[in-house]
């Protein structure tokens, strides 16, 4: 019995800190991305968009423009999708959902174009 809390607390904290490790990588390649002047369009892109908190197994973070309907969702394994056209609805309904994952894949993947991110 002690061994599966174990595990459970090992597993917990391993996922705790690579949620984290991702975090910072995708701070710093936005930092570094807004560096320089190449990508200015897409760190003026992201700067825009404003975090939405989510709490999802699949999800690792939400970014949505109101401004130009851009979606941007970070999943968790470091993988980054960018939709255009997403009604503030479907944002809202996606991470408000009992799984914000399950309606990204049904709803949000299937039904908005998807862009280079």
């Amino acid at each position: 019995m002690k061994t599966r809390a174990i595990r459970y607390a090992a597993w917990t904290a391993w996922n705790s800190l690579a949620r984290r490790v991702r975090a910072l990588m995708r701070n710093r390649r936005d930092a570094r991305a807004a560096a320089t002047g190449s990508i200015v369009s897409l760190s003026e892109q992201r700067a825009r968009m404003k975090p939405v908190t989510v709490k999802s197994a699949l999800i690792d973070a939400v970014y949505f423009s109101q401004e130009d309907g851009r979606l941007r969702v970070c999943l968790n394994n470091g993988e980054e999708r960018m939709f255009e056209g997403v009604a503030e609805a479907h944002v809202i309904a996606m991470v408000t959902s009992e799984s914000p994952g399950k309606y990204y894949m049904q709803n949000v993947r299937t039904r908005f174009k998807r862009i280079a991110a």
